[in-house]
């Protein structure tokens, strides 16, 4: 156990300083090309996922097809390590994110680069408003826009409602939604600095189609996605 809480240290140090690396020998290029910004991001995330495996013995899976052309992709999110699973797996990703993030040291300023959508927390309507207004200036240049419905990272196991941001998004743009379950952070927690050993699995479900109603919506995905990542943590903790 403290060799792997030594092997994570240093995968830990690791990878945050690669991060600034890459930022800056990319930044020039990312500067003046938003395919540069993406391949600068695109390079970082491969890093850490053959990182993980090769010092801490974390290994990725990806299940089911992650979506090429523009969609809606709503993903159960409990820890850092699939953000970086997810926007490494599809092509061109854009996340809804809290607007905090958008302030932070090189993660910001290449999240705005992309083209991410900051979200202010605080009065629902004016967050949803805002929302939906910044995602209509992204015309039919949308790529694969990542929502994360209960809104911050959520223990396995652990219950959080889901918000009707998503379902509000999901009858803006009248596309299928692509639903993500995961057990991620049952290997790599929140605010946690110990990374587990095992594999971490990502899985793009089934789209739900369009033209559902909000409520109908969110019951479905709900259902689907915590049953789905609910069966992903008995996997793990199984292979234990």
């Amino acid at each position: 156990m403290m060799l792997q809480w030594v092997r994570s240290l240093a995968f830990s140090f690791f990878i945050y300083a690669a991060m600034f690396g890459y930022a800056i020998f990319f930044f020039p290029f990312a500067v003046v090309s938003r395919d540069w910004a993406y391949r600068a991001c695109n390079a970082w995330c491969a890093l850490v996922i053959g990182a993980a495996h090769q010092v801490v013995g974390l290994k990725v899976e990806i299940r089911g097809d992650p979506p090429a052309g523009d969609a809606l992709i709503a993903a159960k999110h409990q820890s850092f390590f699939d953000i970086i699973v997810i926007f490494h797996a599809v092509h061109r990703p854009r996340f809804i994110m809290k607007r905090e993030l958008m302030f932070a040291p090189v993660l910001g300023q290449y999240a705005l680069r992309i083209g991410c959508i900051p979200v202010a927390r605080g009065r629902r309507r004016d967050a949803i408003r805002s929302m939906k207004r910044r995602v209509s200036r992204q015309g039919s240049d949308m790529g694969q826009l990542i929502i994360y419905p209960q809104g911050t990272r959520v223990a396995p196991g652990a219950w959080k409602p889901y918000k009707v941001g998503t379902g509000v998004l999901y009858e803006q743009l009248g596309k299928p939604c692509v639903p993500v379950a995961t057990n991620v952070g049952y290997f790599w927690p929140k605010r946690k600095v110990l990374r587990k050993p095992g594999t971490a699995v990502v899985e793009f479900l089934d789209p739900i189609p369009p033209g559902l109603s909000v409520t109908e919506f969110m019951e479905t995905l709900e259902e689907r996605v915590e049953a789905r990542s609910g069966a992903l943590l008995d996997e793990a903790r199984e292979a234990s």
